[in-house]
């Protein structure tokens, strides 16, 4: 776990500082500066583009992580490697070809209810091209080890350049929807980033031919495509549908909603980030127990950080929204049900790895096509009724059966499973932070409020967890911090 840790400490500390700027962009530049019309149209931008991305990247951002262990000589490596640049370019041509002939119908089609929309039709699939080659360049530096500053790229420096545009539109150098237009060029500018830093860790070698299995990878990559979809949808459709079926100001609110409740996944995204290559290499090598081993410290690590973070998001959610727009507190009850939707697939640790590496990801693709089906349904059905609430719930319905499938196919068909005793004591021990510390507050000024009861909430949840010792990895980092900070010897 050496190098997970170091990674995932590395990682977690960007991802952290870019949730801090991502805070400020959400719930101040995004809500002052641009407003709920225009920040309601950016997110339906990213999100329409972050739905078509996985079908531009065809998969081969995994595809890369799962075959690359299998080559041995630098030659096969590096044919392989030209093959995950140049593959996806085949599927991009054909689609922009379609995309251009039958661009009026789905023009008419996206800005039925908000017209807003057309104007910056053409933005959506050049952001999702950008996505597609950062996700490909991140999956090269990941199974070379070098997750880290790809994180960076993407967590922390991407939401500073977002900051910079911001602070443009507010200086009156560029107008609102010069901003949208500038997204092109700003997760252009990540990707070029990682391109360059991909290249120094292991540049291409111009070479005849490319070294794959031609059969199990495009199949690998059609299915996990799909699968990527998936997971995408779930998470992206409501934004997309909101946009589809509701004014476009709603996605404002929703926007801020979900940013609150997906900070739950940071420990997530920022393990995965290290783990994804590790459990790809235990699993082409048969090591089961060393897997076993990993599954339930992600597990039990994930969640008792993200535990912490969930109630710390819960104890706290009225006095931020107290901070923001009146309007914006209609979404309240969205950041219950995503971040509890979120929880449950925190608390899976590394189980996507699992299924993503193993043969059963075809079987547990058509059930998640059933699931994406049903999420379209229940948005369909729920948003006339209860609005971005609807949303939410859907969303939470459709999450937790797809990570429940999941889990289900892990433990049956691999004999894996990540809970132990330590599991229902840490759940038991997180309702019990969220009983003593919801419902009270101090009365005094929001930030004030949330600050002193953040510090008190943490001295609480960490003491014990340092005292009733659930994870050996936490402990020993906690031990760690103490002795640096000379508590303790």
């Amino acid at each position: 776990m050496g190098i997970v840790q170091k990674q995932s400490i590395q990682n977690t500390l960007f991802t952290f500082i870019g949730f801090v700027i991502g805070a400020v962009n959400t719930l101040v530049l995004y809500t002052q500066i641009l407003g709920k019309d225009f920040y309601g149209l950016t997110a339906f931008v990213l999100s329409t583009a972050n739905l078509l991305m996985p079908f531009l990247a065809f998969g081969f951002q995994n595809t890369l992580v799962k075959f690359y262990p299998t080559y041995r000589t630098e030659e096969e490596k590096s044919k392989f490697l030209n093959g995950m640049l140049l593959l996806p370019i085949l599927f991009m041509v054909p689609f922009f070809i379609l995309l251009f002939i039958f661009q009026s119908e789905i023009i008419q089609w996206l800005s039925s209810r908000n017209p807003i929309i057309e104007s910056y039709f053409w933005i959506i699939p050049g952001v999702a091209i950008m996505m597609a080659y950062f996700e490909i360049f991140y999956a090269w530096l990941k199974v070379h080890k070098k997750s880290v500053f790809g994180n960076f790229l993407k967590e922390v420096f991407l939401r500073i350049l977002i900051s910079l545009g911001l602070f443009l539109v507010y200086v009156e150098l560029i107008s609102k929807e010069s901003f949208v237009g500038l997204l092109v060029l700003l997760y252009g500018i990540v990707t070029i980033g990682i391109a360059f830093y991909a290249f120094k860790v292991r540049m291409p070698k111009i070479s005849a031919g490319l070294q794959m299995p031609w059969n199990p990878v495009i199949v690998y990559s059609v299915f996990i495509v799909f699968s990527s979809s998936i997971a995408v949808m779930l998470l992206d459709i409501d934004k997309f549908m909101i946009g589809k079926y509701l004014d476009i100001g709603e996605n404002a609110f929703y926007s801020v909603a979900i940013f609150i409740s997906l900070t739950i996944s940071v420990p997530l995204r920022a393990m995965h980030q290290i783990t994804h290559p590790i459990t790809a290499e235990l699993m082409s090598s048969n090591q089961w127990e060393k897997l076993q081993e990993l599954y339930q410290k992600t597990s039990i690590n994930l969640q008792i950080i993200g535990g912490w973070i969930m109630i710390g998001i819960f104890i706290n959610i009225h006095q931020v929204y107290a901070l923001l727009p009146i309007e914006y507190g209609k979404a309240i009850w969205v950041v219950f049900l995503i971040a509890f939707s979120k929880y449950f697939d925190l608390i899976l640790g590394n189980n996507n790895s699992i299924i993503f590496n193993s043969k059963y990801y075809k079987a547990v693709l058509l059930i998640g096509v059933s699931l994406v089906f049903v999420t379209v349904y229940l948005n369909w059905w729920l948003i006339p009724l209860y609005g971005i609430n609807g949303v939410a719930m859907a969303t939470l319905i459709s999450m937790f059966l797809y990570s429940l499938v999941k889990l289900l196919f892990v433990v049956n068909k691999m004999h894996l499973f990540p809970f132990t005793w330590q599991t229902i004591y840490t759940l038991l021990f997180t309702a019990l932070s969220f009983v003593l510390f919801y419902f009270w507050d101090f009365n005094w000024h929001p930030l004030l409020n949330i600050l002193a009861k953040s510090i008190l909430f943490t001295l609480f949840y960490w003491y014990f967890q340092y005292r009733l010792q659930y994870s050996e990895e936490l402990h020993q980092l906690l031990q760690k911090g103490l002795r640096w900070v000379k508590i303790i010897k």
